[in-house]
């Protein structure tokens, strides 16, 4: 049985805006973690405490909101396939499968490791080991990587690897879209009533309510038992939280009319993510140092938590669906790149970081020179990856026929 959108086929382009710019801050925002007093794959040695307010603006939501918009795609991909005939949730996992899993594997094996070899390098610095390069802790490195056999150690633990690190969104990307697919194999008729009924119980100010509340209870009930690890077998708090955003995605991209509400309501929920920023912000630096709150006051913080985390994204959509959704050659070329610059942003920043860190740069030419060798290697990487086929598959760029035209309301050619 197919699935009749409940709106005109169209593309969104707010939401491929709002995907590439929720990316670009999640490069910045990985450019500060080398800056800010938190612990990280490599840290500054001056580091800049007063960061860490600005990095608590983005910190509760931008991932969140890049499971929600590409939720939301991944619905545009489905009624797309099922448009072209039989087959569609078969051919749906098939595609998700040949388009996410090729860049995570690459990306723990070829584009992490230096990640975590700069990591052993700061370890082994800290542990006394003048230079690490030289010494066994660093000999075959990739065949130690690569088969869990390195044994770095100090005092915070041990290195774990293969790892994904920062490809852990991919990898829960991955496992949420074959959960789906099996949803779909059996419920895809269901999709206009969970559709209706989703427009239903975010009428009026249940848009903001609703969503505030349930965030909040799965802060109070899972948060406390299962931290965030991104190990995908324990992560259960970040589970229900992720999925819940992708499904909510997934359901809600067709729908004009919670569009329109959030448009409507774009200006309250971006005072309401200031004030609960400024009150998370307040909290975290008060206790930035290892203090115990009051239980009374973590139980009112994981309520402003989840009040910044869904306001900002609800922020996000209004303004979105009310200043960006226009087409363009910025947005084409972006959208086709954006899944490149994320599998290997965060290998540019690390390396960059650690070697800048020694030339003794002005902190603030060092920080705009980190910036920009970021966001030049993300361009560099994806103009090498479309001109070269292989190499576009394992580092997302998918290739397109020209004999092909795109699809109204199709995902475009960076689903991710």
């Amino acid at each position: 049985m197919s699935v009749t959108p409940l709106v005109a086929d169209r593309r969104r382009h707010d939401l491929d805006w709002i995907r590439v710019c929720a990316f670009m801050l999640l490069i910045l925002y990985h450019v500060g973690m080398f800056y800010v007093p938190w612990d990280w794959h490599v840290n500054s040695p001056r580091p800049v405490e007063q960061l860490e307010p600005v990095m608590q603006l983005t910190n509760p939501w931008r991932l969140t909101l890049l499971f929600l918009v590409s939720g939301a795609a991944t619905r545009f991909l489905f009624d797309s396939l099922q448009r072209d005939g039989r087959g569609a949730v078969r051919r749906f996992a098939g595609s998700r499968t040949l388009r996410l899993l090729p860049p995570l594997l690459f990306a723990m094996f070829v584009i992490v490791p230096p990640q975590s070899y700069y990591e052993v390098v700061e370890a082994a610095q800290g542990l006394g080991i003048v230079d690490p390069g030289r010494s066994h802790w660093l000999a075959d490195f990739w065949m130690k990587y690569a088969t869990a056999s390195g044994g770095w150690c100090d005092a915070d633990g041990c290195l774990t690897t293969p790892t994904w690190n920062h490809m852990w969104f991919v990898a829960y990307l991955f496992v949420y879209c074959l959960i789906l697919a099996g949803l779909l194999l059996f419920g895809r008729r269901w999709l206009p009533v969970l559709q209706k009924g989703l427009e239903r119980a975010l009428g009026g100010w249940g848009l903001l309510v609703w969503p505030v509340l349930w965030l909040f209870l799965l802060r109070w009930t899972l948060g406390p038992v299962f931290p965030t690890t991104h190990a995908l077998t324990d992560d259960w708090y970040n589970h229900a939280v992720s999925f819940g955003a992708f499904l909510f995605g997934f359901l809600s991209a067709r729908s004009s009319l919670l569009q329109a509400r959030f448009e409507k309501v774009r200006l309250p929920a971006l005072l309401l993510g200031l004030c609960a920023w400024a009150g998370w912000a307040a909290y975290s630096w008060t206790y930035r140092d290892g203090g115990v709150p009051p239980e009374a006051l973590r139980g009112g913080m994981r309520f402003v938590y989840a009040l910044d985390q869904w306001a900002f994204i609800a922020a996000a959509l209004g303004y979105g669906a009310r200043y960006l959704n226009r087409d363009g050659p910025l947005l084409r070329y972006l959208t086709g790149g954006v899944f490149c610059f994320y599998i290997v942003h965060q290998t540019i920043t690390v390396v960059a970081a650690y070697h800048l860190a020694r030339l003794g740069l002005p902190q603030g030419l060092e920080a705009a020179v980190l910036i920009a060798v970021t966001f030049g290697g993300c361009l560099a990487a994806y103009e090498i990856a479309r001109r070269v086929g292989p190499l576009g598959l394992l580092l997302g760029v998918r290739a397109r026929s020209a004999s092909r035209p795109r699809l109204a309301g199709e995902a475009g050619p960076a689903l991710v």
